[in-house]
């Protein structure tokens, strides 16, 4: 059963998601791309007024394409996370909670995200963990990254591998 989110979206409500969660979200949720969050950190670190309060804001990382001519905006579809990930430390202090993109996160995102929040996948075969670069990827590699992610928290291999499959078989019901 899908979970209703009207933004604002605040931590506590944010805590209460876990991994698999289906969630229709209605309200403010802000579009931008690196150069807006760029934008959006300089102004902050220099002590500016931001053009949007980030407390509690869900921010989609959109990428548009040109418009029709007599239209506002062409298709837009989600841009690579990954592109935002040296502004999100900062926007997540800055009080950011909902963060809607595609692909995977760097070092410094995977610090801050909760651990009820992760899930290791081999979905990409050729995309293998170092130090397996240029082999296929399989299941037998997810250890690799578990070790990773592990080393990032502070925590122990066997624990990410256990929460992360708690957060698999969740998101999958079984």
């Amino acid at each position: 059963m899908p979970v209703s989110i009207k933004t604002p979206l605040s931590r506590e409500q944010a805590r209460q998601l876990k991994a698999g969660d289906s969630c229709l979200i209605s309200g403010v949720i802000y579009t931008a791309r690196d150069a807006a969050h760029k934008r959006l950190c300089e102004l902050a670190e220099q002590g500016k007024e931001l053009p949007i309060d980030p407390k509690d804001c869900t921010i989609y990382y959109v990428g548009p394409t040109p418009a029709r001519p007599g239209e506002a905006i062409g298709s837009a579809g989600p841009t690579t996370s990954y592109r935002m990930d040296a502004y999100s430390p900062l926007m997540i202090s800055l009080g950011e909670t909902g963060m809607i993109g595609k692909g995977k996160r760097g070092p410094e995102v995977v610090r801050w995200m909760p651990l009820d929040r992760l899930m290791l996948e081999t979905d990409a075969p050729y995309m293998a963990p170092e130090p397996h670069r240029g082999q296929r990827c399989d299941s037998t590699l997810i250890p690799c990254t578990a070790a990773k992610v592990a080393q990032l928290k502070g925590s122990s291999t066997e624990e990410i591998l256990r929460i992360t499959l708690e957060n698999g078989r969740r998101f999958f019901n079984l």
